[in-house]
């Protein structure tokens, strides 16, 4: 019985912990097109590590032609975040304390870059959505989104459709 006391303790405590850090339900970031070659794609990240890589076009190739875009969109991936970039990522969130920044940061003079969009799902059931593109935004976000650009780009996706 001694045992069994102990033993739903520490799960309780577990719990308790795995729920703390599981602050946030999604984080999501999706990137438009340009009047370029940039690349055209949605990048999800559930609590579990778990990354979806909704691929449209240009993000395993460099370069391009307009007859890109008449392709089929890439495909579906999936990977596995490390730990240690998960963790770095929801820190990176954390840092940018974004249910405190404004819904856009669009600048229309800026007429050829792609618009972007973050958006958190909070684990309480909340959302912040944020508009972006070219221009002037806070410097944590511009890092956020710089860090899900290069965390995207560095992983061994594996296409499920």
């Amino acid at each position: 019985m001694k045992y069994l006391f102990s033993l739903l303790a520490i799960l309780g405590l577990m719990s308790c912990a795995t729920s703390q850090n599981a602050q946030y339900s999604m984080i999501e970031y999706q990137a438009g097109p340009c009047f370029g070659f940039c690349p055209i794609y949605k990048f999800t990240v559930s609590p579990d590590r778990k990354a979806v890589l909704e691929a449209e076009h240009f993000n395993f190739t460099e370069g391009g032609t307009k007859d890109d875009f008449n392709k089929p969109r890439e495909g579906t991936f999936q990977t596995t975040l490390s730990k240690a970039d998960y963790d770095q990522l929801v820190a990176m969130v954390d840092a940018a304390d974004i249910k405190t920044l404004k819904d856009s940061y669009i600048d229309e003079r800026i007429m050829d870059a792609s618009k972007n969009n973050l958006r958190i799902k909070y684990a309480n059931g909340t959302m912040k959505d944020i508009a972006m593109s070219a221009g002037e935004k806070p410097q944590k976000l511009t890092d956020l989104q710089k860090f899900i650009t290069e965390l995207k780009e560095k992983q061994s996706w594996k296409k499920v459709n």
